[in-house]
């Protein structure tokens, strides 16, 4: 009996030896900030893998891969670590051709019951069952900072708990990721602005990681240290963890996955958000400031410092006691400042209780609109020069996703290459409304103030209403009356593209338009203007040369009237003919308008009914674009005439 007894003990505990180890997996995701669908898929995908049953049994990298398109941005999530991103998602052998795809554990997530790769179609029945195969090694990963909180120590032990053979080289990689990133501003193109679990740097590299031995016993360990500099462009040193992994580079199985989580930084201040009202009359604007006390101490004191440009503004000072993990909300001085227009303040946080450890979450900003002092005469805008929105111009972007952007690749009527374009295709926030604020202008004594802009819009199909608004106000922005509203098929220049298509870009004149729109009610000397663009996720819209004047006969709705208007040679270079068909006999005029809003060819005539042959004697002209305007029968018929001598 105790022969039987002493048996059983040794087999039990030979058993034990060779015991597996429960195995933490490893989700990588290929998304892409460009990406419109990975927009829409990552908020579920966070909240599937924030649930506490798939954090226990999983870990997550996500990789910004160049799927659609590259963002251009610099200082986007794939411009910093693109050589690491491409080699893991082109090069390694994964397979990846579009975005947003997942791995499991290096392999397919249909193997462990997904329907497909997308990360939509993970679940914590996939999760579950990636965890439920042990794995022949136990990890540990422990993290320190160096003193000067720019690096951190870390030490790996691994112990082989079964017997193993590798098919390739087995290489132990690990990956300092960011738990969680807020832009201000979208990094790309598809509206994303918040990331988590964002690889940012692998050590000593993802492509090389740590060799291990391919064949391996029961008890065998190994371990590894190294020292992890924070890479320039991290966002938020508290942020940073790391994911490590054992991967079989024969089969690109993952035999197990370690992860260390965040580690907090006493006397960190967090700069959460910035506000200030966007229009302000005057030459100053009160912001406020949202901090969070990121470390484990109470935060007793801290300055903020605005600047405006290279220009720093009066400091604010704070103190009280501000507890860890709490939030407080900071008055700041006014800044003032004599310029016009759009702005940008940044506001950075120093002297966090004598020290900050980790100043890169230091510093957030906000825009506002100054308007103080309303200029005269004209305003004229081709968006020409790179500087978007241009001098004296701002925008309002509540979200920081897609927005009014200048572009290159289209012009009014096809003359330029130059535009101010509302992104409605990538904007997939449905209701979304941004405006671009034309310079605070003066009415005073003008004699038929008008504003008129080229448009170009192609709905996506038939049912998608985005819509531009045109507005006006004279009392600092209180009250805005509307002078110009089109959404859908009224808005629509040129024909819907078609579901499936680009995104739209006019290609030929025929798809502009020139809208006229009378400011005789508006003769004041504070008038604002602004463009609000209200998106239902359609195609893109174009304005062009945009012209605010005080003067001329440009003072009207377009009105089409029963008279009809024929212009040609178009372009002209000493002379052009203006053929008009009238249906009775009436009194017209003829005038050529500059794109400063002047008139500089002025005709009367007397029309008899049928046809009636005009000369516009052009020679004088500088080269350039001009409207033909034709006031006949109580209403008007406008015309671009090209001059190219």
């Amino acid at each position: 009996m105790k022969k039987q007894l002493l048996a059983a003990i040794f087999t039990i505990a030979g058993a034990s030896l060779i015991a597996q180890t429960p195995r933490l997996s490893l989700y990588e995701e290929f998304t892409g900030e460009t990406c419109p669908p990975c927009a829409a898929t990552n908020p579920g995908l966070n909240a599937l893998l924030a649930q506490p049953q798939n954090t226990a049994n999983c870990v997550a990298i996500k990789w910004q891969v160049p799927i659609p398109s590259a963002p251009t941005n610099t200082w986007s999530l794939y411009q910093t670590n693109k050589v690491e991103i491409n080699w893991r998602y082109a090069t390694y052998g994964y397979g990846i051709n579009s975005a947003p795809s997942g791995r499991m554990d290096g392999q397919l997530p249909t193997v462990f019951g997904a329907s497909s790769a997308h990360p939509a179609t993970l679940n914590s029945g996939v999760i579950a069952t990636a965890q439920s195969y042990t794995s022949a090694f136990s990890i540990t990963l422990n993290r320190t900072w160096d003193p000067t909180y720019s690096s951190i120590n870390v030490a790996i032990n691994i112990t082989a708990t079964a017997p193993f053979t590798s098919t390739g080289n087995l290489i132990f990689r690990l990956v300092m990721v960011e738990k969680f990133i807020q832009f201000a501003t979208q990094p790309g193109t598809n509206g994303e602005t918040t990331f988590e679990d964002v690889a940012i740097k692998s050590f000593p590299s993802i492509q090389a990681g740590t060799p291990m031995l391919s064949t391996w016993t029961v008890g065998q360990t190994q371990t590894i240290n190294l020292n992890c500099p924070v890479p320039s462009y991290c966002r938020d040193k508290g942020e940073i963890a790391f994911v490590g992994f054992i991967q079989d580079d024969g089969n690109k199985k993952v035999a197990q996955a370690v992860r260390a989580d965040k580690d907090p930084i006493p006397n960190d201040a967090k700069a959460l958000s910035a506000t200030a009202s966007y229009i302000n009359c005057g030459n100053s604007v009160t912001p406020d400031i949202n901090i969070k006390n990121n470390g484990p101490t109470a935060i007793t004191a801290m300055t903020i410092t605005p600047f405006l440009g290279a220009n720093a503004g009066p400091v604010t000072t704070w103190n009280g006691s501000l507890p860890a993990g709490q939030t407080t909300l900071v008055q700041m001085n006014p800044i003032t400042s004599t310029v016009n227009g759009g702005q940008n303040a940044v506001l950075n946080i120093t002297a966090v209780s004598g020290i900050d450890g980790n100043l890169a979450n230091n510093t957030t900003n906000t825009n506002f609109y100054l308007a103080n002092t309303y200029v005269g005469n004209y305003v004229t805008e081709g968006f020409l020069t790179s500087t978007f929105p241009p001098a004296g111009w701002g925008f309002e972007n509540a979200d920081g996703g897609s927005s009014w952007a200048r572009v290159t690749n289209a012009g009014g009527y096809a003359l330029s290459n130059n535009s101010a374009k509302y992104n409605f295709y990538a904007n997939n926030n449905i209701g979304d409304a941004d405006e671009l604020f034309m310079p605070p202008f003066s009415m005073v004594g003008a004699i038929t103030p008008s504003l008129q802009f080229d448009l170009a819009y192609a709905q996506y199909d038939a049912t998608t209403d985005d819509q531009l608004e045109v507005f006006v106000s004279d009392d600092c922005g209180n009250n805005w009356t509307s002078v110009f509203n089109a959404m859908g098929a009224a808005l629509a220049t040129a024909p819907p593209t078609g579901n499936g298509s680009p995104a739209y870009v006019p290609a030929t004149a025929a798809e502009w338009t020139t809208i006229y729109l009378d400011l005789s009610n508006f003769n004041t000397s504070n008038l604002l203007v602004k463009f609000r663009a209200t998106s239902d996720y359609g195609n893109n819209m174009y304005i062009d040369n945009v012209n605010l004047v005080q003067s001329g006969t440009v003072g009207f709705n377009s009105v089409k009237s029963n008279v009809g208007v024929d212009l040609y040679p178009n372009p002209a270079q000493n002379q052009a003919s203006v053929k008009i068909t009238a249906p009775n006999a009436a009194a017209a005029s003829i005038s050529v308008v500059n794109v400063l809003g002047q008139v500089v060819v002025s005709k009367k005539a007397n029309l008899s009914a049928g046809t009636n042959l005009i000369q516009l004697n052009t020679a004088e002209l500088a080269n350039g674009v001009y409207n033909v305007i034709i006031e006949a029968e109580n209403a008007n018929t406008v015309k671009k005439l090209t001059v190219s001598h």
